[in-house]
């Protein structure tokens, strides 16, 4: 890894704290953890086929389809891969501080029930 588990963590919260205030508030029930690689549970979950792996994982219920059934559930979770988004970003830092945000946000839209189609759009 080129960063320091902590040193990544923080250009995470820096993610999370750029996002507007509307976010924040609208943001229920969801949990933001880092990994340094996707397990072959979770490539299989997303669909991954060998030879590609993940930047990025959300897994939970999106806002959109949640009903009022919905509670003691336990929270969403937005995976961000360290290992995979370093390789993307080589060794500049600047586009590492691009990638983890921009991962961050891709997975956020999942929690707030846009599509990887619409995303992509």
């Amino acid at each position: 890894m080129i960063l320091a588990e902590d040193a990544f963590a923080e250009l995470v919260v820096e993610a999370i704290d750029s996002l507007p205030q509307f976010f924040h508030e609208k943001m229920e029930n969801v949990a933001v953890l880092v990994k340094p690689w996707p397990d072959q549970e979770e490539l299989a979950r997303a669909g991954i086929p060998p030879g590609h792996t993940l930047l990025g994982l959300y897994s939970g219920i999106p806002l959109t389809q949640r009903t009022q059934g919905y509670s003691m559930v336990p929270p969403d979770t937005i995976t961000l891969y360290q290992g995979t988004i370093e390789m993307r970003a080589g060794n500049d830092h600047e586009a590492l501080r691009y990638w983890v945000r921009h991962v961050f946000l891709h997975e956020l839209a999942h929690h707030f029930g846009i599509r990887d189609d619409r995303l992509r759009e």
